[in-house]
């Protein structure tokens, strides 16, 4: 039988955690709630034979078209638990059917919407259960479950715009200094017997080339190794918390690249608070939420002190513009929606200002990049070429001297 790590809130507020076993994540979160515990989580406990570098996930899109279609069923009446019942039929992913029977069965068992979500994170990431359980508060879950997958839709596009403009210049450059380590490893020490037997003065470039391979292939296997030690310390280094902010930080001042992330991650901290803002979330609920939905740490730190001063009565536009995180824009809309009662307006005005900026920075970056990406690639292979026949004319010259 399977063995499931859990932790529970026991009636006086105690944490309580172990390992137990169960048929299914369903039926243990029915064994804690018959023993007065209120489950908090319930992981899977695997073997070492079992252990997986990347827990499975849910993909973005499949998790917006779910969360569209559980707020089609709810709006036209039908009960949540046929509804999940249908979708689990129906799915093709093996980790979002098994999940959906699961949450079936707790929600049978008593548990809310939200905490039967909470089990399977690998279907429902940390944030989007707790914009569920605002939801729950307000009584909007069909009106939640919409703005979440449209929030789950504009993350993805935008990614995937960021994506696609960097894709192009990445495998281009990585092409060329491939063919280029290919001619200066293995193809121009082909050539050093013939150069030698003729006892010429190869030019500087030659030379320089020459050197080049000779010395990566005494040592390229030292350097590989050196890089895949380094890979993977600062891997295991950015696993960790203060890793994380540090890599986050450096991200964010990558020229160009930098300021779309940046950019990207205010549009979505926008647009999410003003849909949770307009569904009746109160705003203290709605920030700390959106807050645990982002996946910068710096950002997340910042918000995590603006929301502090927010809650001692400092209002939000404020500690927003406090953080340094904010364009000018989105903070004189934030400070006008705060001061008129139209706040969720303004940030959704703010969100679609962002966006715009950025889909204008995205296409800037792609024109000028293309063409840098050319001319870096010519000067790389221009030089090889160089080398190769400034020495052959060079031979052929002195050669003929001779």
């Amino acid at each position: 039988m399977p063995k499931f790590r859990y932790a529970a809130a026991s009636p006086d507020g105690a944490v309580i955690s172990g390992i137990a076993n169960a048929s299914a994540i369903g039926a243990l979160h029915d064994i804690l709630v018959d023993k007065d515990l209120q489950p908090i989580s319930i992981t899977p406990k695997k073997s070492l034979l079992q252990f997986e570098i990347t827990a499975k996930k849910v993909g973005k899109r499949d998790l917006m078209h779910l969360c569209r279609q559980l707020a089609v069923f709810i709006r036209s009446g039908i009960p949540v638990l046929d509804a999940l019942a249908v979708l689990s039929e129906d799915s093709t992913d093996k980790v979002m059917g098994s999940a959906l029977e699961g949450m079936r069965t707790s929600l049978e068992a008593g548990a809310r919407f939200s905490e039967a979500a909470s089990l399977y994170p690998g279907l429902f990431p940390p944030y989007a259960v707790e914009v569920l359980r605002s939801a729950e508060l307000t009584g909007n879950l069909d009106i939640v479950l919409d703005q979440l997958a449209d929030y789950l839709e504009r993350e993805a596009e935008t990614a995937r715009k960021i994506k696609s403009a960097l894709a192009y210049p990445i495998i281009v450059v990585c092409l060329a200094l491939v063919v280029s380590t290919v001619l200066v490893v293995y193809v121009l020490p082909k050539f050093q017997g013939f150069f030698n037997s003729f006892h010429a003065k190869l030019p500087l470039p030659t030379r320089m080339l020459l050197t080049l391979g000779n010395e990566l292939g005494k040592y390229g296997l030292y350097l590989a190794g050196v890089l895949i030690i380094v890979g993977t310390v600062g891997f295991l280094v950015s696993r960790t918390s203060g890793g994380r902010e540090l890599k986050d930080r450096l991200i964010l001042k990558i020229p160009v690249i930098g300021d779309m992330i940046h950019i990207a991650i205010v549009e979505r901290f926008l647009r999410l608070l003003s849909s949770m803002v307009s569904a009746g979330v109160n705003l203290p609920e709605a920030v700390a939420v959106t807050t645990a939905a982002t996946q910068n740490m710096l950002f997340r730190k910042r918000l995590t002190e603006a929301r502090a001063a927010m809650m001692r009565g400092e209002g939000l536009a404020g500690p927003l513009a406090a953080t340094g995180m904010f364009p000018g824009a989105a903070r004189r809309m934030i400070t006008v929606g705060e001061s008129t009662g139209s706040l969720d307006d303004q940030l959704k005005a703010a969100a679609h200002y962002l966006d715009r900026d950025l889909e204008y920075k995205i296409n800037r970056f792609t024109m000028l990049m293309e063409p840098a990406v050319i001319i870096v690639v010519g000067l790389i292979v221009g030089f090889v070429a160089i080398a190769l026949v400034s020495a052959m004319y060079g031979i052929y010259r002195q050669v003929n001297i001779q």
